[in-house]
Protein backbone atom coordinates (compact mmCIF):
# COMPACT_ATOMS: atom_id res chain seq x y z
CA UNK A 1 0.00 0.00 0.00
CA UNK A 2 1.30 3.42 -0.87
CA UNK A 3 1.98 5.78 2.00
CA UNK A 4 -0.27 8.29 0.19
CA UNK A 5 -3.25 6.32 1.50
CA UNK A 6 -2.32 7.03 5.12
CA UNK A 7 -3.47 10.14 6.97
CA UNK A 8 -1.49 13.36 6.60
CA UNK A 9 -1.59 16.48 8.77
CA UNK A 10 -3.36 18.41 6.01
CA UNK A 11 -6.16 15.83 6.08
CA UNK A 12 -7.03 16.97 9.62
CA UNK A 13 -6.52 20.73 9.23
CA UNK A 14 -10.18 21.27 8.36
CA UNK A 15 -10.99 20.12 11.92
CA UNK A 16 -8.76 22.69 13.62
CA UNK A 17 -11.50 25.10 14.74
CA UNK A 18 -13.68 22.27 16.04
CA UNK A 19 -10.80 20.67 17.95
CA UNK A 20 -9.72 24.00 19.44
CA UNK A 21 -13.25 24.75 20.62
CA UNK A 22 -13.53 21.25 22.09
CA UNK A 23 -10.19 21.51 23.92
CA UNK A 24 -11.15 24.89 25.38
CA UNK A 25 -14.48 23.47 26.52
CA UNK A 26 -12.78 20.62 28.35
CA UNK A 27 -10.17 22.99 29.78
CA UNK A 28 -12.86 25.28 31.18
CA UNK A 29 -14.60 22.39 32.96
CA UNK A 30 -11.83 20.34 34.61
CA UNK A 31 -12.63 17.43 36.91
CA UNK A 32 -10.44 15.75 39.51
CA UNK A 33 -9.39 12.09 39.53
CA UNK A 34 -12.30 9.61 39.70
CA UNK A 35 -14.76 12.51 39.27
CA UNK A 36 -14.53 12.93 35.49
CA UNK A 37 -18.28 12.44 35.04
CA UNK A 38 -18.91 15.35 32.68
CA UNK A 39 -15.76 14.76 30.65
CA UNK A 40 -16.53 11.04 30.31
CA UNK A 41 -20.09 11.81 29.19
CA UNK A 42 -18.84 14.28 26.58
CA UNK A 43 -16.32 11.74 25.28
CA UNK A 44 -18.82 8.89 25.17
CA UNK A 45 -21.50 10.95 23.38
CA UNK A 46 -19.12 12.04 20.63
CA UNK A 47 -17.74 8.54 20.11
CA UNK A 48 -21.23 7.06 19.80
CA UNK A 49 -22.16 9.75 17.29
CA UNK A 50 -19.16 8.73 15.17
CA UNK A 51 -20.19 5.06 15.17
CA UNK A 52 -18.09 3.50 17.90
CA UNK A 53 -19.31 0.80 20.27
CA UNK A 54 -18.87 2.62 23.59
CA UNK A 55 -18.50 1.13 27.07
CA UNK A 56 -18.71 3.53 30.00
CA UNK A 57 -17.83 3.04 33.65
CA UNK A 58 -14.67 1.01 33.04
CA UNK A 59 -12.64 1.29 36.23
CA UNK A 60 -15.04 3.96 37.51
CA UNK A 61 -15.31 6.82 35.03
CA UNK A 62 -13.26 5.30 32.22
CA UNK A 63 -14.56 5.08 28.65
CA UNK A 64 -13.53 2.53 26.02
CA UNK A 65 -14.64 2.85 22.38
CA UNK A 66 -14.31 -0.04 19.95
CA UNK A 67 -14.40 0.07 16.17
CA UNK A 68 -14.05 -3.10 14.10
CA UNK A 69 -13.57 -3.07 10.34
CA UNK A 70 -12.70 -5.71 7.76
CA UNK A 71 -11.31 -9.14 8.49
CA UNK A 72 -8.00 -8.14 10.09
CA UNK A 73 -7.05 -10.07 13.22
CA UNK A 74 -4.82 -7.45 14.83
CA UNK A 75 -6.06 -5.43 17.81
CA UNK A 76 -4.74 -2.00 18.76
CA UNK A 77 -5.21 0.19 21.83
CA UNK A 78 -4.62 3.94 22.17
CA UNK A 79 -4.98 5.63 25.55
CA UNK A 80 -5.59 9.23 26.62
CA UNK A 81 -5.99 10.56 30.18
CA UNK A 82 -8.88 12.83 31.23
CA UNK A 83 -8.39 14.12 34.80
CA UNK A 84 -7.27 17.50 36.10
CA UNK A 85 -5.28 18.66 39.14
CA UNK A 86 -6.20 20.46 42.40
CA UNK A 87 -4.52 23.72 41.34
CA UNK A 88 -5.96 27.24 41.12
CA UNK A 89 -5.47 28.39 37.51
CA UNK A 90 -3.54 31.62 36.93
CA UNK A 91 -3.34 31.73 33.12
CA UNK A 92 -5.90 34.52 32.65
CA UNK A 93 -7.13 32.79 29.51
CA UNK A 94 -10.70 33.38 28.29
CA UNK A 95 -11.31 29.64 28.59
CA UNK A 96 -9.66 29.30 32.02
CA UNK A 97 -11.10 26.87 34.55
CA UNK A 98 -14.55 27.67 35.86
CA UNK A 99 -14.11 25.14 38.67
CA UNK A 100 -12.32 26.97 41.46
CA UNK A 101 -9.21 25.18 42.68
CA UNK A 102 -9.18 22.70 39.77
CA UNK A 103 -7.36 23.04 36.44
CA UNK A 104 -5.94 21.10 33.52
CA UNK A 105 -2.35 21.80 34.51
CA UNK A 106 -0.86 18.74 32.81
CA UNK A 107 -2.46 18.86 29.37
CA UNK A 108 -4.93 16.00 29.73
CA UNK A 109 -7.52 18.24 28.07
CA UNK A 110 -5.24 18.27 25.02
CA UNK A 111 -4.52 14.54 25.15
CA UNK A 112 -8.25 13.79 25.25
CA UNK A 113 -9.02 16.21 22.43
CA UNK A 114 -6.25 14.85 20.22
CA UNK A 115 -7.58 11.31 20.56
CA UNK A 116 -11.16 12.47 19.95
CA UNK A 117 -9.98 14.27 16.83
CA UNK A 118 -8.32 11.07 15.65
CA UNK A 119 -11.43 9.04 16.52
CA UNK A 120 -13.58 11.20 14.26
CA UNK A 121 -11.11 11.08 11.38
CA UNK A 122 -10.51 7.32 11.71
CA UNK A 123 -14.24 6.62 11.66
CA UNK A 124 -14.73 8.83 8.60
CA UNK A 125 -11.80 7.39 6.62
CA UNK A 126 -12.40 3.71 7.51
CA UNK A 127 -8.91 2.95 6.26
CA UNK A 128 -8.02 -0.06 8.37
CA UNK A 129 -8.83 -3.71 8.95
CA UNK A 130 -8.93 -5.07 12.49
CA UNK A 131 -10.05 -3.91 15.93
CA UNK A 132 -9.36 -0.48 17.41
CA UNK A 133 -9.84 0.21 21.13
CA UNK A 134 -9.72 3.85 22.21
CA UNK A 135 -9.14 4.06 25.97
CA UNK A 136 -10.06 7.28 27.79
CA UNK A 137 -8.60 6.79 31.24
CA UNK A 138 -9.52 8.59 34.47
CA UNK A 139 -7.32 9.44 37.44
CA UNK A 140 -3.81 9.41 36.04
CA UNK A 141 -2.95 12.00 38.69
CA UNK A 142 -4.39 9.97 41.59
CA UNK A 143 -1.11 8.34 42.60
CA UNK A 144 -1.50 4.95 44.25
CA UNK A 145 -5.26 4.75 43.59
CA UNK A 146 -4.78 5.45 39.90
CA UNK A 147 -7.10 5.03 36.96
CA UNK A 148 -4.88 2.62 35.03
CA UNK A 149 -4.93 0.09 37.87
CA UNK A 150 -8.68 0.46 38.33
CA UNK A 151 -9.30 -0.14 34.62
CA UNK A 152 -6.98 -3.15 34.64
CA UNK A 153 -8.73 -4.59 37.70
CA UNK A 154 -11.99 -4.10 35.81
CA UNK A 155 -10.68 -6.44 33.10
CA UNK A 156 -9.54 -3.84 30.55
CA UNK A 157 -7.43 -6.15 28.41
CA UNK A 158 -9.62 -9.19 28.96
CA UNK A 159 -12.68 -7.28 27.75
CA UNK A 160 -10.82 -5.26 25.10
CA UNK A 161 -7.78 -7.34 24.02
CA UNK A 162 -4.87 -5.43 22.47
CA UNK A 163 -1.77 -6.66 20.67
CA UNK A 164 -0.10 -3.29 21.26
CA UNK A 165 -0.96 -0.09 23.10
CA UNK A 166 0.19 3.49 22.66
CA UNK A 167 -0.15 6.67 24.70
CA UNK A 168 0.98 10.28 24.36
CA UNK A 169 2.01 13.13 26.64
CA UNK A 170 2.98 16.70 25.86
CA UNK A 171 6.47 17.94 26.79
CA UNK A 172 7.13 21.61 27.56
CA UNK A 173 10.50 22.80 26.27
CA UNK A 174 10.38 20.64 23.15
CA UNK A 175 9.28 22.49 20.01
CA UNK A 176 5.57 22.15 19.20
CA UNK A 177 4.58 19.68 16.45
CA UNK A 178 7.63 17.52 17.16
CA UNK A 179 7.65 13.92 18.40
CA UNK A 180 10.16 12.35 20.76
CA UNK A 181 10.88 8.72 21.64
CA UNK A 182 12.93 6.52 23.92
CA UNK A 183 12.98 2.70 23.77
CA UNK A 184 13.28 0.79 27.05
CA UNK A 185 12.95 2.50 30.44
CA UNK A 186 11.76 6.08 29.99
CA UNK A 187 9.90 7.21 33.14
CA UNK A 188 10.78 6.32 36.71
CA UNK A 189 9.15 4.16 39.28
CA UNK A 190 7.65 6.33 42.01
CA UNK A 191 7.38 5.18 45.62
CA UNK A 192 5.91 7.07 48.56
CA UNK A 193 7.43 6.60 51.98
CA UNK A 194 6.17 7.78 55.36
CA UNK A 195 8.64 7.73 58.27
CA UNK A 196 7.26 8.31 61.75
CA UNK A 197 9.97 9.21 64.24
CA UNK A 198 8.83 8.75 67.86
CA UNK A 199 10.70 10.25 70.78
CA UNK A 200 9.62 11.46 74.22
CA UNK A 201 8.09 14.92 74.37
CA UNK A 202 8.19 17.45 77.15
CA UNK A 203 8.80 21.06 78.13
CA UNK A 204 10.96 23.10 75.77
CA UNK A 205 12.87 24.43 78.80
CA UNK A 206 13.91 20.92 79.90
CA UNK A 207 15.18 19.20 76.73
CA UNK A 208 17.46 16.92 78.80
CA UNK A 209 14.37 15.13 80.06
CA UNK A 210 13.12 14.39 76.56
CA UNK A 211 14.14 12.57 73.41
CA UNK A 212 13.54 15.31 70.88
CA UNK A 213 12.15 13.75 67.67
CA UNK A 214 12.62 17.01 65.73
CA UNK A 215 16.37 16.83 66.27
CA UNK A 216 16.34 13.15 65.33
CA UNK A 217 14.27 13.72 62.19
CA UNK A 218 16.32 16.76 61.13
CA UNK A 219 19.47 14.68 61.29
CA UNK A 220 17.72 11.85 59.47
CA UNK A 221 16.77 14.16 56.58
CA UNK A 222 20.46 14.85 55.99
CA UNK A 223 21.45 11.21 56.43
CA UNK A 224 18.92 10.10 53.84
CA UNK A 225 20.74 12.19 51.23
CA UNK A 226 23.76 9.89 51.51
CA UNK A 227 21.85 6.92 50.09
CA UNK A 228 21.97 8.09 46.48
CA UNK A 229 25.44 9.56 46.89
CA UNK A 230 27.04 6.56 48.62
CA UNK A 231 24.88 3.47 48.08
CA UNK A 232 23.56 3.71 44.52
CA UNK A 233 25.82 2.93 41.55
CA UNK A 234 26.74 6.40 40.18
CA UNK A 235 26.03 5.21 36.63
CA UNK A 236 22.37 4.66 37.59
CA UNK A 237 19.61 7.14 38.41
CA UNK A 238 17.84 7.49 41.74
CA UNK A 239 16.12 10.28 43.65
CA UNK A 240 15.27 10.49 47.37
CA UNK A 241 13.35 13.65 48.23
CA UNK A 242 11.95 14.53 51.64
CA UNK A 243 8.87 16.51 50.67
CA UNK A 244 7.07 16.95 54.00
CA UNK A 245 8.21 17.41 57.62
CA UNK A 246 5.40 17.66 60.16
CA UNK A 247 5.87 18.08 63.93
CA UNK A 248 4.79 20.07 66.91
CA UNK A 249 2.07 22.63 67.61
CA UNK A 250 3.62 24.97 70.18
CA UNK A 251 7.02 26.64 70.46
CA UNK A 252 7.40 25.79 74.14
CA UNK A 253 6.60 22.10 73.74
CA UNK A 254 8.88 19.34 72.48
CA UNK A 255 6.66 17.04 70.40
CA UNK A 256 6.37 13.30 70.79
CA UNK A 257 6.73 12.51 67.11
CA UNK A 258 7.66 13.75 63.64
CA UNK A 259 6.24 12.48 60.35
CA UNK A 260 8.38 12.69 57.21
CA UNK A 261 7.01 12.18 53.70
CA UNK A 262 9.40 10.99 50.98
CA UNK A 263 9.20 10.67 47.20
CA UNK A 264 11.56 7.99 45.87
CA UNK A 265 12.36 7.50 42.15
CA UNK A 266 14.32 4.85 40.26
CA UNK A 267 14.58 3.16 36.87
CA UNK A 268 15.38 -0.49 37.56
CA UNK A 269 14.20 -3.09 40.06
CA UNK A 270 17.62 -3.67 41.66
CA UNK A 271 18.01 0.02 42.52
CA UNK A 272 14.39 0.20 43.65
CA UNK A 273 14.90 -2.67 46.08
CA UNK A 274 18.17 -1.14 47.31
CA UNK A 275 16.46 2.18 48.04
CA UNK A 276 13.71 0.49 50.05
CA UNK A 277 16.24 -1.53 52.04
CA UNK A 278 18.59 1.37 52.79
CA UNK A 279 15.83 3.88 53.66
CA UNK A 280 14.27 1.40 56.07
CA UNK A 281 17.57 0.37 57.66
CA UNK A 282 18.93 3.90 57.92
CA UNK A 283 15.78 5.38 59.43
CA UNK A 284 15.51 2.63 62.03
CA UNK A 285 19.17 2.69 63.04
CA UNK A 286 19.48 6.46 62.94
CA UNK A 287 16.52 6.99 65.26
CA UNK A 288 17.76 4.29 67.63
CA UNK A 289 21.13 6.02 67.93
CA UNK A 290 19.30 8.98 69.52
CA UNK A 291 17.18 6.82 71.78
CA UNK A 292 14.12 7.27 69.56
CA UNK A 293 12.35 4.87 67.21
CA UNK A 294 11.29 5.05 63.56
CA UNK A 295 8.43 3.31 61.80
CA UNK A 296 8.73 3.13 57.99
CA UNK A 297 5.63 2.73 55.83
CA UNK A 298 6.99 2.02 52.36
CA UNK A 299 4.37 2.54 49.67
CA UNK A 300 5.27 0.72 46.47
CA UNK A 301 3.95 3.03 43.73
CA UNK A 302 3.97 3.18 39.93
CA UNK A 303 6.47 0.89 38.19
CA UNK A 304 9.10 2.00 35.69
CA UNK A 305 7.54 2.90 32.35
CA UNK A 306 9.25 0.67 29.78
CA UNK A 307 8.69 1.21 26.07
CA UNK A 308 8.86 -1.90 23.89
CA UNK A 309 11.72 -1.66 21.40
CA UNK A 310 9.84 -2.85 18.31
CA UNK A 311 6.71 -0.78 19.01
CA UNK A 312 8.81 2.32 19.74
CA UNK A 313 10.62 1.90 16.42
CA UNK A 314 7.24 1.59 14.67
CA UNK A 315 5.82 4.66 16.45
CA UNK A 316 8.90 6.68 15.51
CA UNK A 317 8.66 5.57 11.88
CA UNK A 318 5.05 6.77 11.73
CA UNK A 319 6.09 10.16 13.15
CA UNK A 320 8.92 10.53 10.63
CA UNK A 321 6.51 9.78 7.78
CA UNK A 322 4.04 12.34 9.12
CA UNK A 323 6.24 15.33 10.02
CA UNK A 324 9.69 14.46 8.66
CA UNK A 325 12.74 13.12 10.47
CA UNK A 326 13.88 16.68 11.26
CA UNK A 327 10.86 16.99 13.56
CA UNK A 328 11.44 13.70 15.35
CA UNK A 329 13.95 13.26 18.15
CA UNK A 330 14.89 11.44 21.32
CA UNK A 331 13.70 12.12 24.83
CA UNK A 332 15.88 11.94 27.93
CA UNK A 333 15.03 9.86 30.98
CA UNK A 334 12.10 11.40 32.84
CA UNK A 335 12.15 11.18 36.64
CA UNK A 336 8.42 11.78 36.77
CA UNK A 337 6.14 8.75 36.83
CA UNK A 338 3.10 7.74 34.81
CA UNK A 339 0.46 5.08 35.43
CA UNK A 340 0.47 4.09 31.74
CA UNK A 341 3.41 1.97 32.94
CA UNK A 342 0.91 -0.55 34.35
CA UNK A 343 -0.63 -1.03 30.92
CA UNK A 344 2.80 -1.43 29.32
CA UNK A 345 3.56 -4.20 31.83
CA UNK A 346 0.73 -6.22 30.27
CA UNK A 347 0.81 -5.19 26.60
CA UNK A 348 3.84 -4.08 24.53
CA UNK A 349 3.69 -0.52 23.34
CA UNK A 350 5.14 2.97 23.48
CA UNK A 351 4.54 6.24 25.33
CA UNK A 352 5.16 9.10 22.90
CA UNK A 353 6.20 12.65 23.81
CA UNK A 354 4.78 15.58 21.81
CA UNK A 355 6.61 18.89 22.15
CA UNK A 356 4.51 21.64 23.78
CA UNK A 357 6.77 24.56 22.88
CA UNK A 358 7.93 27.23 25.33
CA UNK A 359 5.04 26.73 27.72
CA UNK A 360 5.03 26.76 31.49
CA UNK A 361 5.94 23.46 33.13
CA UNK A 362 3.29 20.83 33.69
CA UNK A 363 1.61 21.01 37.12
CA UNK A 364 2.08 24.78 37.03
CA UNK A 365 -0.83 27.17 37.59
CA UNK A 366 0.19 28.88 34.34
CA UNK A 367 0.41 25.80 32.12
CA UNK A 368 -1.67 25.47 28.96
CA UNK A 369 -1.67 22.79 26.26
CA UNK A 370 -0.46 24.12 22.91
CA UNK A 371 -3.36 24.20 20.41
CA UNK A 372 -0.88 23.98 17.53
CA UNK A 373 -0.55 20.30 18.45
CA UNK A 374 -4.21 19.41 18.06
CA UNK A 375 -4.24 18.63 14.34
CA UNK A 376 -0.77 17.11 14.16
CA UNK A 377 -1.57 14.94 17.18
CA UNK A 378 -4.89 13.77 15.71
CA UNK A 379 -3.21 13.05 12.38
CA UNK A 380 -0.48 11.07 14.14
CA UNK A 381 -2.93 8.75 15.90
CA UNK A 382 -4.95 8.34 12.71
CA UNK A 383 -1.89 7.44 10.67
CA UNK A 384 -0.60 5.08 13.36
CA UNK A 385 -3.93 3.22 13.40
CA UNK A 386 -3.97 2.98 9.61
CA UNK A 387 -0.39 1.70 9.54
CA UNK A 388 -0.74 -0.79 12.42
CA UNK A 389 -4.07 -2.14 11.15
CA UNK A 390 -3.21 -1.84 7.48
CA UNK A 391 -6.09 -3.01 5.28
Amino acid sequence: MSNDRYCRVEDVESERSELTELRHRIHAHPELAHKEVGTARLVADKLRHWGYQVTEGVGGTGVVARLELGSGARRLGIRADMDALPIEEETGLPYASRNRGVMHACGHDGHTTVLLGAAKKIAARKNFSGTLNLIFQPAEEAGIDCGAQRMLRDGLFERFPCDAIFGLHNQPGKREKTFHFRPGPMMSASDRVTITVTGRGGHAARPHLTVDPIVVASSLVMALQTIVARNVDPTKVAVVTVGTFNAGKAMNVIANEVVLGLSVRSFDLEVRELLRSRITELATAHAASYGASAQVDYGWGHPVLVNDGAQTAFAREVAEELVGSENVGDVELVTGSEDFAYMLEQVPGCFVRLGNGASAAVHSSRFDFNDENLTVGAAYWTRLVERFLAA
